[in-house]
């Protein structure tokens, strides 16, 4: 076994270490770098320091901060530490420490930030663990956030892309579902000790990062409470409105520049949540999935646009067909809503921005993944073999380096991307 681990583990040093060697599509014009301004609101509008409009178009680096389920094709193992659980079950801690190192390495690079700015967006959003910022152990590091965010920023300073820092996952949970890694029920608003962890968190970020203008923004908390809560939804739309106001305070007492975006309640899309408006370097944001396509779809986010002259962003949308996301994309730019569409990156998906294969033996992962797994005994009876495992988790890291990633050309182009290839 233990030749096994040593194989792997110089295996994705090796993927590491090439991984940053491979070949730029387009050398980096250093005259243009470093101009990019703060942004601030102005009215419904966004605009930079010399008043010159800006329309948010960009995409989500999901799953490189956040591990999600249905990314990994795990389906019910859904959430960071559901994941974390089941691969330590499969490989053990040794190798698991080294997959999570190249993952973190090899699942987003300069390389990907780089084909982003050529293709057309002008801003990534980068969703984000609150462990990262804490002493918890987390994706095999602790304390890891600064270090891939400061990656990010210099990535994008290169590049000139914009920067939204979302945080996913709120001590807590803010959601009660998978996506925020919680226990089931939103406990942030029941809770002190996380809410003031979460602000905690937001204060330490705003003191970094208060004189870094390629950070468009700070995104409180991604989609605060499901609809599993309906019946008690007024109460905790209250209480997510006295968090905000809370965390805005805080914020503006070190940095008054950055906007902040705010999601409404109900997996973002109920408004109702926002009692007064608090503060007017403001973006409010809704996440919308699933849907025909037509005017009443946005209404209401145009209606509360244009009766408080405030901007509006959607942070999340997409996985869907490149005719759904080119009607769609239309509709936004009509009315010159901002928007981020989900997600850059996913093994075996054409409905994103950015593919790669899946490994020949990764179905053992997600066959245990949807085993009976509820004992020792069924553990041990459905665990598949492990060296096979560990070489479909090494391929999975070689896969997902940007050079053996391709792209989705209708999807892009349903965005209006100027699609390339990414060699």
């Amino acid at each position: 076994m233990k030749q096994y681990l040593v194989f792997f583990s110089v295996f994705v040093l090796c993927i590491i270490g090439y991984s940053c060697q491979s070949k730029v599509a387009e050398p980096i014009d250093n005259k243009s770098q470093n101009t990019l301004s703060f942004i601030k609101t102005k009215g419904s509008k966004l605009v930079d320091d010399k008043g010159n409009e800006l329309l948010l178009k960009g995409t989500n680096l999901g799953n490189w901060l956040v591990p999600e389920g249905y990314m990994f094709k795990m389906e019910q193992v859904n959430s960071p530490r559901k994941i974390d659980e089941l691969l330590y079950e499969l490989v053990g801690p040794d190798s698991l420490q080294v997959f999570w190192n190249g993952f973190l390495t090899n699942y987003i690079t300069h390389e990907d930030i780089k084909y982003l700015k050529r293709i057309g967006v002008n801003h990534v959003r980068l969703p984000f663990h609150y462990k990262m910022f804490t002493n918890d152990l987390y994706m095999g590091e602790r304390n890891a956030g600064f270090k891939y965010v400061d990656k990010l920023v210099k990535w994008c300073k290169e590049e000139q892309l914009y920067i939204l820092l979302d945080m996913h996952c709120a001590p807590g949970g803010q959601t009660g579902d998978n996506i925020d890694d919680s226990y089931g029920y939103p406990y942030l608003f029941k809770s002190k000790s996380s809410q003031d962890l979460m602000t905690k968190i937001w204060v330490d970020i705003a003191k970094k990062y208060k004189d870094e203008p390629i950070i468009i923004g700070y995104d409180l908390v991604n989609e605060p409470i499901a609809h599993y809560f309906n019946n008690e939804l007024t109460a905790l739309n209250h209480e997510l409105y006295l968090l905000y106001n809370r965390i805005i305070k805080e914020i503006r007492a070190v940095d008054k520049m950055h906007m902040i975006f705010l999601n409404g309640s109900n997996w973002s899309g109920d408004f109702n949540v926002f009692e007064t408006l608090v503060d007017d370097n403001v973006v409010y944001e809704f996440h919308k999935y699933w849907f025909d396509v037509n005017q009443e779809a946005i209404q209401k986010y145009l209606d509360f646009r244009s009766k408080h002259n405030v901007p509006i962003y959607i942070g999340e949308t997409g996985e869907n067909t490149d005719e759904w996301v080119l009607d769609f994309r239309l509709l936004l730019d009509k009315h010159a809503v901002n928007w981020c569409f989900w997600p850059y990156k996913k093994m075996n998906n054409t409905k994103g921005i950015m593919n790669f294969e899946q490994p020949e033996d990764y179905f053992l992962i997600t066959n245990y993944a949807k085993s009976d797994r509820s004992s020792y005994k069924k553990m041990r009876e459905n665990r598949p073999n492990i060296e096979k495992v560990q070489k479909a988790l090494n391929v999975f890291l070689e896969n997902s380096l940007y050079k053996n990633s391709f792209p989705n050309v209708g999807y892009g182009e349903g965005l209006g991307l100027k699609m390339v290839e990414n060699k």
